[in-house]
């Protein structure tokens, strides 16, 4: 089995990150607090965008004693590659909870948001930490080895569904115009989906002016253009990054949904297609390997139909929505590839396209599939 692959996501000091947390929190409590700032660390767990950093606080306020263990999402350092264009930290912080807020899905406690950058040098939130497993992304869980590949059919089943169903009761939040009003950038009330997939244009264009252009990209946005949905499903909050590997799970179901830097507004469709698509991407890279994977786990006619066995609504275009979802990929694909280049880790290709690493499949999908 191939060993897992340290992938750098900072460049910040710790024992400097450490004191400017304990700095700040004394700021943000006032006279009395005496807050203490330890164990701060840093975490291999999944996802490459904002730094996400552990940590233990104590002080005092309102007559108790406090002793929490915290984590800070902050916002990456323009000189480490970021994953995106803009990091929007009080936005995500205001969406998570307000889904604490308007639903049961489960999403951890939020405490505090600095929207400046002054105390760490980069906005950030802090938010308490839950205990849970989660499907690894290094090695890939398709590969084996791991407590999600050896657990039984029906365990791997029951977190399968109850995912479905965290990302069903995101979607019944009601009036999410209303609720999450920071996801509600132009263009999202007349046309949602156009909205999103030009935020992803311009995402990609900033990928490709960093040097890693793909003429496979602009070709499935022409392909999008061509093959736009007649009919577009309600609008509802987009959890953007809807996959396993976001998901803090306790005994197969979600304990936390974690990382909202994706969140949006617009058909349902976006979160059911990507966390299929995000399994799929995961198993191809298994067949490569000709390791058996899980071929039979989070299958797109099995999500969908979860789907709409729980909300009464049946996805549609969903053609549609797994070209949108492998596009995305192959962005983040190129854009975690100049990451590792920036840190030394890989040399860039000759090809760019060559960091796709579904690149195969996407091609494979345009002449494919036709449009709705």
């Amino acid at each position: 089995m191939t060993e897992p692959t340290y992938m750098q996501r900072s460049s910040r000091d710790p024992a400097v990150l450490q004191a400017q947390l304990q700095t700040w929190l004394a700021d943000r409590l006032g006279a009395g607090a005496e807050p203490t700032v330890t164990d701060l660390e840093g975490t291999d767990a999944n996802g490459m965008s904002s730094d996400t950093v552990l940590f233990r606080a104590s002080w005092t306020a309102d007559g108790r004693d406090y002793d929490e263990r915290l984590v800070a999402r902050i916002a990456p350092a323009a000189a480490d590659v970021p994953v995106f264009p803009s990091y929007d930290l009080p936005g995500q912080f205001q969406v998570i909870e307000a889904v604490a807020t308007h639903s049961d899905v489960p999403v951890p406690k939020v405490w505090w948001c600095e929207p400046s950058a002054d105390p760490v040098g980069a906005p950030f939130f802090v938010m308490s930490r839950v205990d849970g497993q989660v499907p690894p992304d290094n090695l890939p869980y398709s590969f084996g080895d791991n407590w999600l590949f050896d657990a039984t059919p029906e365990q791997q089943r029951r977190l399968q569904d109850t995912t479905v169903a965290a990302i069903a009761a995101l979607h019944d939040i009601g009036e999410p115009a209303h609720r999450f009003p920071a996801l509600c950038q132009p263009g999202v009330a007349t046309d949602p989906l156009r909205a999103h997939v030009a935020r992803t244009r311009e995402w990609y264009d900033m990928v490709a002016a960093a040097g890693t252009p793909s003429p496979l990209v602009e070709r499935t946005f022409d392909w999008l253009a061509a093959n736009w949905p007649r009919h577009e499903s309600p609008t509802v909050l987009s959890w953007g990054d809807a996959r396993i590997g976001n998901v803090l799970y306790v005994d197969f179901a979600p304990a936390a949904l974690l990382d909202w830097e994706m969140a949006g507004l617009g058909p349902g469709e976006l979160d059911v297609g990507w966390i299929a698509y995000a399994h799929f991407v995961f198993q191809d890279l298994a067949r490569k390997l000709e390791l058996p994977g899980m071929p039979e786990f989070l299958r797109y006619d099995d999500v969908a139909a979860s789907y709409e066995a729980i909300r009464g609504h049946t996805p549609r275009n969903l053609r549609f929505f797994m070209v949108y979802a492998a596009l995305q990929w192959s962005i983040v694909f190129l854009r975690t590839g100049q990451r590792r280049v920036h840190f030394g880790e890989q040399e860039m290709p000759p090809d760019p396209e060559e960091l796709i690493l579904n690149r195969d499949h996407l091609d494979s999908l345009l002449p494919e599939i036709p449009g709705d």
